[in-house]
């Protein structure tokens, strides 16, 4: 079945094209990740959403709060954050306050890929978006897509 097939419901056909939009983009993405800095779609959420913490009252995030802007469950975050910290991207420690809060923050060598991963992934996200835009299927939510940020 296809996002046009007659067979499947208003919604079901707007799923299927959610679905299918999600597909291209994350494997457009993830490619160019992959071929460029050795990033997968994930490791790049991660170590941008550890970036954006910052020191001061509710700036770290715990991990429930990193696997849902990430959207891995915890124990797959958990696992993630360890392959990164195996790499030198990532750093755990001790909260200061409650011994047992365990929080992550992105080395400079984290900080250093990102920085030059994030145009990569800026550009092959603008390439996906504007191929998903020629498909008449896909044209509608790439402009509800685009027009969120305005």
């Amino acid at each position: 079945m296809t996002a046009t097939d007659p067979a499947l419901t208003g919604l079901a056909q707007s799923w299927c094209a959610l679905s299918l939009l999600h597909g291209k983009i994350e494997t457009r993405v993830e490619r160019a990740l992959q071929s460029g800095h050795g990033l997968s779609v994930r490791e790049y959420s991660l170590l941008d959403v550890l970036s954006r913490q910052h020191s001061g009252p509710g700036g770290h995030l715990q991990m429930k709060q990193v696997a849902d802007a990430v959207v891995l469950s915890q124990s797959a975050t958990t696992r993630l954050v360890t392959r990164l910290e195996d790499r030198g991207l990532l750093t755990r420690y001790l909260c200061d306050t409650d011994r047992r809060g365990i929080y992550t923050d992105v080395t400079e060598d984290g900080q250093s890929l990102l920085a030059e991963a994030r145009p990569t992934h800026d550009a092959a996200l603008r390439e996906a978006f504007d191929e998903a835009a020629e498909n008449p299927v896909l044209a509608p939510l790439v402009r509800t897509v685009e027009q969120l940020n305005n």
